[in-house]
């Protein structure tokens, strides 16, 4: 009990308050849970049990969307620092034949060059214009300027995101449900 009473001396007031908060906080959750157990087996909610998980709901609703920024600039950083055109043109090396041949099977399967596909040496053209389509490509996503170009994309859509998290323009739309079918057949009950 000593190394207890020690630890806790040894904390800051913000300590000491984090420490309260997360305490509360979990209690809260077990009252929340505890509370759904004691509904799902059919019995009645103590009052206790209740005010907790209500409070458990609140704290929830107050550190989710600090929370979720948090995590959003922790994902910012880690993206920007990524090189991820170099990812994609090493895959493509690694996977140049396959690819070549796939191009060339969808070429051939397009209705459009049907007539010129009957040509004398349309598959060396085809395997030509391939290869140099496939290294133009390597060669753009190893460019230093395609990187930072997706880097920017990718900081754009995430500050947008935490934007939008930041005015609550995303609430709403996980709690829509489409229209039922009128067409539709009715589920049976189980």
């Amino acid at each position: 009990m000593t190394r207890l009473s020690a630890w806790l001396e040894g904390l800051s007031a913000l300590q000491m308050l984090l420490l309260l908060l997360a305490v509360l906080f979990g209690i809260s959750v077990g009252a929340l849970l505890f509370g759904a157990l004691l509904v799902r087996l059919g019995m009645r909610r103590p009052t206790v049990v209740a005010r907790a998980s209500r409070l458990a709901e609140r704290v929830l609703f107050l550190v989710k969307r600090p929370l979720t920024i948090v995590v959003l600039d922790e994902v910012t950083t880690v993206l920007q620092k990524g090189h991820y055109t170099r990812n994609i043109s090493d895959a493509i090396e690694d996977n140049h034949d396959d690819l070549k041949a796939l191009i060339a099977e969808k070429v051939k399967q397009d209705p459009n060059v049907r007539l010129i596909g009957r040509l004398p040496g349309y598959d060396a053209i085809v395997g030509e214009v391939t290869e140099t389509t496939l290294r133009v490509v390597i060669e753009m996503l190893a460019d230093p300027r395609t990187d930072e170009l997706i880097n920017d994309l990718l900081r754009i859509n995430l500050d947008q995101i935490k934007q939008a998290v930041r005015d609550h323009e995303h609430e709403g739309f996980a709690s829509r449900k489409d229209p039922p079918d009128p067409t539709a057949s009715p589920q049976p009950l189980r």
